[in-house]
């Protein structure tokens, strides 16, 4: 019965992942009927702190994307790029990565994207180079924000410290996830660096532009950013927005700045999951009504849709797996923990794993690392590991790499014909294993 219903819980995650996010978590809802209504499983909890604190940092950033807060932060990362084109395999990447920490959104990688090729052709540098590494970046960025969704959702089950050690707050997660994602990111870069054959030598490039309109199609029109004036509202939109950030940040840092109320004859200070989303929904109401942003066009915007998103396909596979793990708790608990404590990197290769079958890192740390606590991972050794949760650059089916084939109108970035050969496996790979050594040496030392 273990193995039919686990074959359920993998087929639904297979067969949503053709779906997409939203099909992910709709077809994670019939696995669940069947579960129950099949064999007998009791439903779970689904992770309604993880989805509430999701929707409170989507609607601020929405209001923000609206406002134009987020062309602001592109335009300022196109002006650096431009003053060092000769270290665009470096400053690409970093720069994404940038955006994605301060946005807590891979998406805004899709902008930058004609502007670094642009910088790389006009220089001379093969496109895949900085092209790649930066659409990893941006993905690696998600575990170092303060407002992404799989940070909330980490210190939102990590939260309570579930009797193994002391609380992990969400500034212990970042003192680590932040220089460790940022060091797997320049790890990748710097390999990068030198990949593929340069354009001179490049004979399949240089077959292409023989042909005049081929040349005029891969050279093209400049990108930018740059001769478009922003509003005055959007500059005000991004400060109100990072001063959220810094409260946020405030607030996990010094807990003692937290209320206390009485809860079973005792004083505890409230929970830092209702603190996120009280900030978050206080930042994106000051700038709507400071920046006069139209509420219509919010639900528009591409942050607001992929964050809806992420949170049906949070809502039904944590759901799904939450209902599979807590029937054969007692079964996997007795065959696993001893295995999973003793060495936790097996945790961050199961992360690793199902964050390519889920496509999401969210998804991904709701799935697993209540299971990880459940087990007696230490919460230190899942931080350390946090870089785990991206591994849906295995295969290039994500939205943000397909988007970086099509904007390399080269052809340098691609799919190679056996599919696992493309672009972005071995940034992917150096960045995540940078990413969890680092994390893993820094608890080490800080922890």
């Amino acid at each position: 019965m273990l193995s039919l219903q686990f074959l359920v819980v993998i087929g639904c995650l297979l067969l949503g992942t053709r779906y997409g996010g939203m099909g992910l978590g709709l077809i994670s809802g019939i696995g669940l009927f069947i579960l129950t209504f099949g064999f007998g499983v009791a439903p779970g909890t689904p992770p309604i702190d993880v989805m509430l604190t999701i929707l409170a940092v989507i609607a601020c950033a929405s209001v923000l994307q609206t406002a134009g807060g987020l062309n602001v932060m592109m335009k300022v990362a196109e002006r650096v790029l431009r003053r060092h084109p000769a270290y665009i395999t470096i400053m690409a990447p970093i720069t994404t990565w940038t955006l994605t920490v301060l946005c807590g959104t891979g998406h805004v990688v899709y902008t930058m994207f004609p502007i670094i090729y642009d910088i790389a052709i006009k220089k001379g540098i093969r496109p895949e180079r900085p092209m790649a590494v930066a659409s990893v970046a941006s993905q690696m960025g998600i575990g170092a924000s303060p407002v992404s969704v799989s940070v909330v959702s980490m210190v939102s089950i990590l939260a309570a410290g579930h009797g193994i050690g002391k609380a992990i707050s969400i500034l212990d997660l970042l003192m680590i996830s932040i220089p460790a994602t940022f060091i797997g990111v320049v790890v990748a870069a710097l390999w990068s660096m030198n990949r593929g054959t340069d354009l001179d030598k490049d004979k399949e490039f240089q077959a292409k532009i023989q042909d005049p309109e081929q040349k005029e199609y891969i050279y093209g029109s400049v990108e930018t950013l740059q001769d478009k004036e922003l509003p005055k509202e959007a500059y005000w939109s991004t400060w109100i927005f990072f001063v959220g950030i810094a409260a946020v940040v405030l607030l996990g840092s010094f807990p003692s700045l937290l209320p206390k109320f009485a809860v079973a004859g005792k004083l505890k200070p409230m929970s830092m999951t209702l603190a996120i989303q009280m900030v978050m929904l206080i930042a994106g109401a000051v700038i709507m009504m400071a920046c006069k942003v139209n509420s219509r066009e919010v639900s528009k915007g591409p942050v607001f849709q992929a964050g809806m998103v992420a949170i049906i396909s949070v809502f039904g596979v944590a759901w799904m797996s939450d209902s599979f793990f807590h029937k054969h708790f007692d079964l996997l608990k007795e065959t696993l923990a001893g295995v999973v404590a003793s060495k936790p990197w097996l945790y961050a290769v199961v992360l690793f794993l199902v964050s390519k079958l889920v496509n999401s890192q969210a998804a991904a740390v709701a799935a697993i690392a209540p299971m990880g606590v459940a087990l007696g991972v230490d919460p230190k050794m899942m931080v350390a590991f946090f870089s785990a949760s991206y591994g849906y650059f295995i295969l290039p089916t994500y939205p943000s790499d397909l988007a970086c084939i099509g904007f390399d109108r080269s052809g340098t970035t691609r799919i190679g014909k056996f599919i696992i050969n493309h672009s972005f496996i071995m940034p992917g790979l150096i960045g995540v294993v940078a990413g969890c050594m680092t994390g893993y040496l820094l608890v080490k030392i800080l922890m």
